[in-house]
This record gives structure tokens, C-alpha cells and sequence, in this order.
């Protein structure tokens, strides 16, 4: 051993050892000196994901109309004197007349008429001598208050969507899910049965179950429960494909646990997000369907109402009183429009990936 490598030694071996003392432990209690982004730190995925919800306008914007247009579909029928199945043909084929309103020039219940010698000009309500009577949308042929049936129409619609959209979640995310969770044979059988379905006309299939099945709201809810669950078991099963092989639904089987239960109690809650997009996203989906069904004659019996009725009593007097079609196609519109954007911000909140976007 050289000089130099018995001195490093021995500098080695004289060096004492080194004993902690109460002053080197001092608590970190200066939040300046600690440096922490408390937000980041303490924010939950759902918080973070309200947030995104919140800054994105358009999807404020549509959630704002679905609550004014639901509140209204609650209390509208309810605002005035007249009920949806109420006629009076004294009163039939009334321009909108508002109180307030009428003295403006605006809403004061006079119409144009297209006539052989040109455009005329004509109020019924000065022609018949009703001089307190106000229709806020107009009345219809058989002089029923369009304002309160435009309501009646959008609970009806709201009410048959929502049901059918829940349904159709249940069963096609639970199909979806086992489906892709237990693969193989059971997936392949499963997938054949879905393309079957898919395969068959989905119009067929409900104005078939219609002319079976009595008329009415818990048929259509029935035929769009039969019809419009395959895009949600087809998501479900694409989100159990990416995530059943990860470590913590390994861990989980290592553990014990069921089959049920991974995929209901570990993959499901991971998978949310992307399913309630789909939800929100097959809600203006089923109005359509619904309002198409009720706009052939296939849908909500008379006296009942739906948007798509009001629309298609509106389309019959289209070229002679045009103003009882426009409310239902405003009301339907900015329903599915609302329902749309909704469902864009939420799968933009809803998306980890999609945050820095």
C-alpha cells in the first residue's frame, strides 16, 4: 500500500462518527419555503373536471337552455287558463297575441294571408270581438292553446329521452362490459348477436312493435330501448378492452376477487366518464327518433302531445297559419342543439388527455 492510499486510511478511520442533534429537525411550516401548488395538490379529478366543464362557454350555454326549456316543460302547461287537450272552435287558427306586447305592433295578433290577389292582413281576435283573449304561441286548428302544448310536448319528449337513454345505458354498457371483459368464445357469440341486431332496420323494428303494442309513451320507450343500446356496448366494450389487462384489475384477481366485481366495482368507475358523454350525446338522439315516430303517426296518441305531433299538426297547416309550426321546431332544436353541446364539454372535461387542449 502506497503513502497516499495509508493516509486516506487512516483520515477514514480517525473521522468520528457523526451524531444527529435536535437542531437539525426543524418543522417546515413557512408555505413560501415549502412551495406547494396547494390547488394542483388537493384538487380531485371531478373538481378538475368541473372546472374544464365551467370554462368552456358553449357547454354553460347548453346546459343554462336545458334547464330553462325543462323548467318551462314543469311549469309552462300550468301558466295560463287553458289545458293541452282543451278545444274551442271559436277560438281556432289564432295568431300569437301577448299582453303587453300588442301595443307594440309585435305579438298583437294579426297574421298575413296569401290570397288569389295577393297579401292580406287580418286579426281574429278583432274580427270575432275577443278582446281579452290571448293565445301566447297562437291556437290550432281545433282552437287549442299551442303555448301550453308546446310545453306538454317538450315534458313528453324530455321525459320518453331521458328514460330511454338510462335504459339503453344499463343495458348496453353491462352487455358491452362483459362482453369484453370474458373475450373468447363468449365474446365472439356476443358480438354476432350485436351485429345481428345492428344489421336489422331500426325502423322496422319499432313501427313493427308499434302496430303490435299499443300506442304510447312506455312503447316508445320500449322500442328505443330495443334499438339504440349497440353504440353504447360498443363503447363499453372498447374501454373494457384497453383497461382489463392493467395492474390494478391484475392485483385484484390476484387477490380473489370476482369477475363481477372487477368489472363492476374496479373497470366501471374508470370507465364513467366516457359513458356519460355517450349518454348525454344519445338524449338528442332518441328526441329525434321520437319526434320522427309521432311525425309519421307512430308515437303519442291524441289527445296526448309530443314534439314531434306539434310538428307535424304545425307541417299540415304550414302554407295557410305557418307560425303554429315554428314554436315545437324551436323548442326541438334548441333542445338537441343544448343536449350536443353538453355533451362536448363533457368529454372534454371528462378526457385527461384532451385537458391541455
Amino acid at each position: 500500500m502506497s503513502k497516499k492510499e495509508t493516509a486516506a486510511a487512516a483520515a477514514v478511520v480517525q473521522t468520528p462518527e457523526y451524531v444527529p442533534v435536535d437542531s437539525d429537525f426543524v418543522l417546515k411550516n413557512d408555505e413560501s419555503a415549502l412551495a406547494i401548488d396547494e390547488n394542483f395538490a388537493a384538487q380531485s379529478f371531478w373538481k378538475d373536471a368541473l372546472i374544464r366543464f365551467v370554462r368552456k362557454t358553449s357547454a354553460l350555454v347548453g346546459l343554462v337552455l336545458i334547464v330553462l326549456i325543462t323548467i318551462l316543460a314543469a311549469a309552462g302547461p300550468g301558466m295560463n287558463k287553458y289545458s293541452y287537450s282543451e278545444q274551442n272552435l271559436n277560438e281556432k287558427n289564432l295568431a300569437p297575441r301577448v299582453p303587453g306586447l300588442e301595443k307594440t305592433g309585435m305579438f298583437d295578433g294579426h297574421e298575413t294571408m296569401k290570397t288569389s290577389s295577393g297579401h292580406t292582413k287580418i286579426n281574429s281576435y278583432v274580427d270575432k270581438g275577443l278582446k281579452d283573449v290571448y293565445y301566447w304561441f297562437g291556437s290550432d286548428n281545433f282552437g287549442r292553446d299551442i303555448w301550453t302544448r308546446t310545453w306538454e310536448g317538450a315534458r313528453v319528449s324530455l321525459i320518453i329521452a331521458v328514460a330511454a337513454a338510462i335504459i339503453d345505458m344499463i343495458i348496453g354498457m353491462s352487455y358491452g362490459l362483459i362482453s369484453g371483459y370474458f373475450g373468447g368464445r363468449v365474446d365472439m357469440i356476443m358480438q354476432r348477436i350485436l351485429e345481428i341486431a345492428n344489421g336489422i332496420p331500426r325502423l322496422v323494428i319499432v313501427t313493427l312493435l308499434l302496430l303490435i303494442l299499443k300506442p304510447g309513451m312506455i312503447t316508445i320507450i320500449f322500442a328505443l330501448m330495443l334499438t339504440e343500446w349497440i353504440s353504447m356496448s360498443r363503447i363499453a366494450r372498447a374501454e373494457m378492452l384497453k383497461l382489463k389487462e392493467r395492474e390494478f384489475v391484475l392485483a385484484s384477481r390476484t387477490l380473489g376477487a370476482g369477475s363481477f366485481f372487477i368489472i363492476f366495482r374496479e373497470i366501471l368507475p374508470n370507465i364513467i366518464g366516457p359513458i356519460i358523454t355517450q349518454v348525454m350525446f344519445s338524449v338528442p338522439t332518441a328526441i329525434f327518433t321520437e319526434a320522427f315516430l309521432s311525425f309519421v303517426g307512430l308515437g303519442i296518441p291524441v289527445p296526448q302531445c309530443s314534439l314531434g305531433s306539434l310538428i307535424s299538426d304545425g307541417f299540415n297547416s304550414f302554407t295557410t297559419h305557418s307560425y303554429q309550426i315554428v314554436p315545437p321546431i324551436i323548442v326541438m332544436a334548441l333542445l338537441m342543439l343544448s343536449f350536443n353541446l353538453v355533451a362536448d364539454g363533457l368529454r372534454e372535461a371528462l378526457d385527461p388527455t384532451l385537458k391541455e387542449m
